[in-house]
């Protein structure tokens, strides 16, 4: 039976059409889902040619378990972010034996507009108080604050009880606002 998008518009519909030999499901859900997992592969990983690796990685092991798919285990996004989670954290411990100095700095392409610049500050700064934080920390963090999941969903995600994902995004928090602390009116923020 051919994918239909007004009938089957979920992540694991279109994933079992595709594990049934719809290429246009995998159209479909390669739109939906890479931009994401790429974003998310980012933000772990600080360089933008590893976090497409990754991405292109991870979802090519999810067309290679579409046939396999169980519907009902699992939702196709939490096996997505679990795979994308140990794809960057395999290549952060391979790349703790690199020089500080052979880690490239991140290009800021925007263009000269105040505002811009100042939505750059903001960024890197929180980028650079994330990347102080613990690895288990600033996953728990990025998966809560930024990509907006919950926090049963980052206990699936991570492999760790809902109360664990609590106390790793209640330390991460605190550990930013500290690194953040004195840097208000550098970027832009009002005590108003």
């Amino acid at each position: 039976m051919p994918f239909d998008a007004a009938d089957q518009d979920t992540d694991e519909a279109l994933l079992l059409a595709y594990g049934r030999g719809d290429a246009r499901a995998a159209r479909v859900l390669t739109l939906r889902l890479t931009p994401w997992v790429l974003a998310y592969a980012r933000r772990l990983l600080r360089d933008a040619a590893e976090a497409e690796d990754v991405a292109q990685e991870a979802m090519l092991r999810l067309w290679r378990i579409a046939p396999d798919w169980r519907s009902g285990e699992a939702k196709v996004t939490t096996w997505l972010y679990r795979v994308v989670t140990n794809l960057c954290t395999d290549r952060l411990r391979r790349r703790r034996g690199a020089a500080l100095d052979a880690v490239p700095e991140p290009v800021d392409d925007s263009p000269g507009a105040e505002t811009r610049l100042q939505q750059a500050a903001r960024v890197a700064a929180l980028d650079a108080a994330l990347a102080g934080l613990p690895d288990r920390q600033r996953q728990a963090v990025i998966l809560r604050h930024i990509e907006g999941l919950s926090n049963p969903e980052i206990a699936a995600i991570l492999e760790i009880g809902t109360e664990a994902v609590e106390s790793l995004t209640a330390r991460g928090k605190r550990a930013l606002a500290q690194a953040l602390a004195g840097r208000r009116e550098e970027l832009g923020f009002d005590d108003d």
